[in-house]
């Protein structure tokens, strides 16, 4: 009997966390717009050093958290950046072909010559 419920229970805690790291991520608006995710971002650079801090206290460590690297990346200007990448290339696509075939053959008129 037992050996049956070991993966059920294996199955559903696994779910459960699953279920709950999603909950906490729409909860949070990760999921929402750029505007959100930016928002999201801030909050979290702000309340995250006091926490580590807190729990090192609790647990009798006394190191020091280097300094948080300064990155220059705003989610709202890169949301869609590889969906316009895409389509950019798609769209110089003809234009291209057409000057890299009338090239191939201006290579091959001055091999003939």
């Amino acid at each position: 009997m037992a050996s049956k419920l070991l993966p059920v229970l294996k199955l559903t805690s696994k779910v459960a966390v699953a279920g709950g790291a999603l909950y906490v991520v729409y909860d949070s608006g990760l999921l929402g717009s750029s505007q959100q995710g930016t928002e999201v971002l801030g909050k979290a650079k702000t309340a995250i050093p006091p926490a580590i801090n807190e729990w090192m206290k609790y647990f009798g460590m006394e190191a020091q958290i280097p300094a948080l690297p300064t990155i220059e990346f705003s989610p709202r200007q890169a949301w869609n950046s590889g969906v316009r990448t895409t389509f950019s290339t798609l769209s110089e696509g003809p234009t291209k072909i057409c000057d890299y075939t009338s090239q191939g053959f201006q290579y091959l008129k001055d091999l003939a010559k």
